[in-house]
């Protein structure tokens, strides 16, 4: 379980057929091998460790549902370890189950904000609503709108400075998941809806 609370940017050092190697720091203070860290919103588990390193395995369906595809050496991930049970939830609880991945469609300035559009993939709809939370790239976020064909968030300067969202521009794959409360609720509805 994490909060979307990003603790760090880290960077890709080498992609492998089965797994990930990311240069970090402030996350490798207390982990351990077997422990669970979110890499851009993906629940993955350290397989290895070095002094200023990790990996992580990746299967085929982590690859099918996330952006990684698209990513390569040098490149940014949002990193942040499981919640400990003794911390502060300063996001919303996030669980690492990365459900799609979608393209960015508009970004623009919005006083200190950044506004963000993003296409929005049809098995997602029942589960946003407006001023609601997803994550994206494993930062938890409010939602501004959500329409039919896309949804929006803004993005403040802290964030857009300590995350890789402040890199996004249009045509951007982001990582998205959302709410587990609101699968739940769908979910009954349907189970309820079809017992009557």
């Amino acid at each position: 379980m994490f909060t979307g609370i990003v603790e760090e940017v880290g960077t890709i050092l080498h992609l492998e057929p089965t797994g990930i190697v990311i240069h970090a720091t402030t996350v490798l203070q207390d982990i351990a091998i077997k422990d669970s860290v979110a890499v851009d919103g993906t629940c993955l588990t350290v397989t290895e460790l070095g002094t200023d390193w990790f990996r992580v395995d990746t299967m085929p369906e982590t690859q099918r549902r996330t952006r990684f595809a698209t990513l390569h050496s040098g490149s940014p991930v949002n990193l942040e370890r499981s919640l400990a049970a003794n911390a502060r939830i300063g996001g919303h609880f996030v669980q690492g189950h990365i459900e799609a991945s979608s393209p960015v469609l508009e970004v623009y300035e919005d006083g200190i904000a950044l506004y963000v559009r993003v296409a929005l993939p049809i098995e997602l709809r029942p589960y946003l609503v407006p001023k609601g939370f997803i994550a994206v790239n494993g930062v938890s976020l409010t939602l501004i709108e959500c329409e039919q064909e896309w949804f929006s968030f803004a993005l403040i300067p802290y964030t857009r400075d300590h995350t890789n969202l402040g890199m996004i521009e249009a045509g951007t794959l982001l990582n998205l998941e959302t709410d587990i409360l609101g699968k739940y609720v769908v979910q009954l509805a349907h189970q309820q809806s079809a017992t009557l």
